[in-house]
């Protein structure tokens, strides 16, 4: 590979394009993706590609079909020749009781959530194999390590997201590359818009670091993971404000 990539998926807004903006700031070149946000994600590219001066390759499409994921995968060959680094960010949620909950919601939060780890991860490997080297940081929440009441499925699919990080890790540590997640608290994102003022107030009384944390917090702490030693691998990290 001639340049450091790394790959967003999710990165159309929030979390995921916070991570974006912090390794291109650094002058990593960029793999962005997201489900309907053509123009978002656009704008986002050509910002990052006037401020910093890196590449940034867009592909609007669902990681949580493999043909979609195929086709990615295929222009990040022809544009950078491989992948560095994986975040896989995309995700969803349903707040709601479990008996309110249809089938097709169930299976499009683990769609969302695991499956596109499943199969993003899937594809980035032959190169980070072939490398001997390479990173992925799947981007988990709280809710997946002591679950949430009516966040069952959002909970569900973040358990199954840290096993896959947990017993993946495993699987590559010989291979030089490591695997690792981010259990998010609550973060001043779009996912928590469903919450009034007063419910955002009450959930910030009980975190211990008195507020919310910023998309820009969760991207400088996956940077920095990205540049940890080989040796810190298949490890869940919480970042809560102290929270959980």
């Amino acid at each position: 590979m001639k340049s450091k990539c790394a790959m967003i998926t999710g990165a159309s807004r929030g979390i995921g394009a916070a991570i974006a903006e912090k390794f291109a700031e650094n002058g990593w070149n960029l793999v962005m993706t997201c489900i309907r946000s053509r123009e978002r994600l656009e704008e986002l590219a050509r910002r990052l590609h006037t401020s910093y001066g890196v590449t940034c390759l867009t592909y609007l499409g669902d990681m949580g079909v493999e043909q979609d994921v195929q086709a990615c995968f295929q222009k990040i060959e022809t544009a950078f020749g491989g992948l560095n680094v994986l975040v896989n960010n995309a995700g969803i949620s349903r707040v709601g009781l479990l008996d309110h909950l249809s089938l097709e919601d169930w299976e499009l939060i683990m769609r969302t959530n695991v499956t596109s780890a499943f199969l993003c991860t899937k594809h980035a490997l032959p190169f980070m194999v072939q490398q001997k080297s390479g990173c992925i940081i799947n981007i988990s929440s709280v809710w997946g390590c002591v679950g949430a009441s009516c966040e069952v499925a959002y909970s569900a699919s973040k358990g199954a997201l840290n096993a896959f990080t947990m017993a993946l890790a495993k699987e590559l540590a010989p291979s030089k590359i490591t695997v690792n997640g981010v259990a998010c608290g609550a973060f001043d994102t779009d996912m928590n818009s469903c919450f009034s003022i007063e419910e955002k107030a009450a959930i910030a009384d009980e975190i211990p670091a008195g507020r919310f944390g910023t998309p820009r917090e969760v991207a400088e702490f996956v940077y920095s993971l990205a540049h940890q030693s080989p040796y810190l691998t298949g490890q869940i990290i919480k970042l809560d404000g102290g929270w959980i």
